[in-house]
């Protein structure tokens, strides 16, 4: 994420929540870019918003309070955004720097949350896409995290299948 500066704006996103209580909120904030034309480019990675990425395009609507409501992707950025909720050492600080750590020396960047144990990743076009689906992989075989994709590339799919 950029350095947040006066053109940045916080734009909403409703969750829906599964039968198992999941994600843990019913609207998750995400900081944009506004474009000044009733879109913003996103400028974090989502925790729990699904089909979105850092670097997307959104048209936002803006509600009675001007509280901005994001709606349709109106140009898909090339990054992805993968989640994982980090079991080794049952995801303490420690492992999910670790984790942290290890992705970014294969090109992404991302941030950890404590209360739930997990890392969410930025995966840029230009990251070592295999070898990061590899190592996911890997990791969720050795039980040291599960794994989702919030939103992948057809690249990601490509590079998924080897």
């Amino acid at each position: 994420m950029t350095n947040i500066g006066d053109d940045h704006v916080k734009v909403h996103f409703r969750l829906d929540m599964d039968e198992d209580g999941w994600p843990p909120a019913s609207v998750e904030s995400l900081w944009a870019v506004d474009l000044g034309d009733g879109t913003v480019r996103l400028d974090n990675t989502p925790w729990f918003v699904r089909g979105v990425s850092a670097g997307d395009v959104i048209r936002v609507l803006p509600d009675d309070e001007g509280v901005l409501w994001a709606g349709e992707t109106v140009q898909p950025s090339p990054h992805c955004t993968i989640r994982l909720i980090v079991l080794k050492d049952d995801g303490s600080t420690a492992a999910r720097q670790s984790v942290l750590k290890i992705f970014h020396r294969l090109g992404t960047t991302g941030e950890g949350i404590e209360q739930f144990r997990m890392v969410a990743l930025d995966v840029p076009p230009q990251a070592d896409l295999p070898r990061i689906h590899e190592l996911l992989e890997h990791g969720k075989r050795k039980e040291w995290w599960h794994w989702e994709e919030g939103c992948v590339t057809d690249a990601w799919k490509a590079a998924a299948q080897g």
